[in-house]
């Protein structure tokens, strides 16, 4: 469906809409690339019971493309989804760049948020470093570094340049590596650079939330997998350190999407996690 979420149109899926169940709101990840379906296929096993609200975030996927694509608003979007659905608080999740604004959200919205769900993502830029000299050390592939500058500094031409640049990095995410999968992701992939662009040239700039992660009190989650070449697992430790009601979890077998790679025991964590945090409420 389409719902008009602060003067953008918004593509919005709820699974599992059952009165009297917690609410989940997911975002998904790579603003520009990503889209619903990546939470949908993650979050979305968990609908027997929870109410999992996921959309494409404005400038992704099949939503309108009405800026400003800001931190700012993406939060203020997220915050007006959950008044849509009607719920006072809400378990709210992000994975990779949707785990930025899940963590703004919280921050921004504490009285709102029952429970926090991390995956693959960082407190502040400094993940960027690290993810330059994982991929030049990687034996995987060779990275084009005209393309690999072009898409983690946001400075791509086109949709068209964004999807070879990307193409070029997706190797580099998953533990074992399936040329055909990664072909398929690309072939799949909703391209919007504008949004892209903006979120990597401008915000990623200044873009540092762990002065302010002290404050959330909302339990969390925070899981990671081993092999993540771009949001290691020295960033969401950091996470971690920072929030004051928080575990972490490690996949081992996994790079940047455990909830993919060991999808089974990642639902069972996040399950076990949830049951435990409205158990008590």
């Amino acid at each position: 469906m389409y719902v008009q979420i602060n003067g953008n149109r918004l593509h919005i899926e709820v699974l599992g809409d059952r009165p009297g169940v917690p609410t989940i709101i997911a975002h998904h990840g790579a603003p520009g690339l990503g889209s619903l379906a990546e939470p949908r296929a993650s979050f979305g096993r968990l609908s027997d019971a929870y109410r999992v609200v996921v959309f494409d975030a404005r400038g992704s996927g099949a939503s309108d493309d009405n800026g400003p694509f800001t931190h700012a608003q993406w939060v203020a979007d997220v915050d007006a989804v959950r008044e849509w659905i009607g719920a006072e608080q809400i378990v709210v999740a992000g994975g990779s760049y949707g785990g930025f604004i899940a963590m703004e959200y919280a921050i921004a919205h504490s009285d709102r948020v029952s429970a926090m769900v991390l995956r693959d993502t960082s407190p502040d830029n400094s993940n960027e470093a690290a993810a330059r000299a994982n991929a030049l050390a990687s034996a995987r592939v060779t990275v084009d570094l005209e393309k690999f500058e072009r898409i983690m500094t946001g400075t791509t031409r086109d949709d068209a340049d964004l999807r070879d640049c990307w193409t070029e990095i997706l190797p580099l995410y998953d533990h074992d590596y399936d040329p055909s999968l990664t072909a398929r992701r690309a072939e799949a992939t909703p391209y919007h650079y504008r949004t892209h662009n903006y979120a990597f040239s401008v915000n990623q700039h200044t873009y540092d939330v762990k002065p302010k992660l002290p404050t959330v009190t909302a339990p969390t989650l925070i899981t990671v997998g081993r092999h993540d070449w771009i949001t290691p697992v020295a960033c969401s430790e950091t996470i971690a350190e920072l929030i004051p009601s928080s575990t972490l979890v490690v996949f081992e077998n996994s790079g940047h999407s455990p909830q993919v790679e060991e999808a089974d025991l990642w639902e069972a964590t996040v399950r076990e996690f949830l049951e435990e945090v409205h158990a008590t409420r």
